[in-house]
């Protein structure tokens, strides 16, 4: 038996980023009893289509002190889980609602997940603008989609107004932050989780699904 488990995230959202690499580290090493999908939430959703610089949109969100107290937690929780996040190299807030048409439209070629990841370690990673078509094209291509076919859909308004609804329902059952990790379609995990949880849940499902009343 497979266990649904949605992944509610922004692509700009370096918990989300750290979740879902201490997710992956635990499904390595228990194995996978999920259907993993992907539901966008937007940080930010009055951003300009363009994105803005980085540091102003921080400091205007939070005050230029906390944004910075900010970011170093982000940094110090990200290296205790081995996972790099270079702020140097970022310089621009994308707008993320193509990165979540992207994902979207990924789910049906069966690589959503792998695109989601391909796009948090090119944005928190490498510092690429994953606003930018270009990079959400090599993204998909990377992950084997069809980039001409990518590359038109993106140049359209496919899924705008479907990506921005569902992520408005998402606030409305009331997510406040993410990731928001939905289990069975009963459950909320708030949070990027420990490899140990992961591990210890994912027994768990295994142990329920063997057992004669599972």
């Amino acid at each position: 038996m497979v266990t649904r488990l949605e992944i509610i995230a922004d692509v700009v959202c370096p918990w989300c980023y750290i979740g879902k690499v201490q997710l992956d580290r635990a499904l390595a090493e228990a194995g996978n009893p999920f259907m993993i999908r992907w539901r966008p939430f937007l940080l930010d959703p009055d951003l300009p289509a363009e994105g803005m610089d980085l540091r102003a949109c921080h400091d205007a969100k939070f005050g230029a002190a906390r944004a910075e107290e900010m970011r170093t937690r982000v940094r110090e929780a990200a290296e205790a889980a081995g996972v790099t996040i270079d702020f140097t190299r970022i310089r621009r807030m994308p707008n993320s609602l193509d990165a979540h048409r992207l994902i979207r439209w990924a789910e049906a070629e069966g690589v959503q997940h792998a695109v989601a990841g391909s796009l948090f370690h090119r944005y928190f990673t490498e510092g690429e603008d994953i606003g930018d078509a270009a990079v959400l094209e090599a993204a998909a291509a990377e992950a084997g989609m069809d980039r001409a076919v990518v590359r038109r859909l993106l140049s359209g308004d496919a899924d705008r107004e479907s990506i921005r609804l569902e992520a408005e329902e998402a606030a409305r059952i009331g997510v406040t932050g993410v990731p928001t990790f939905i289990l069975g379609g009963r459950y909320a995990i708030n949070g990027a989780q420990p490899v140990s949880v992961w591990i210890r849940l994912i027994t768990e499902i295994n142990a329920a699904t063997r057992s004669p009343l599972g």
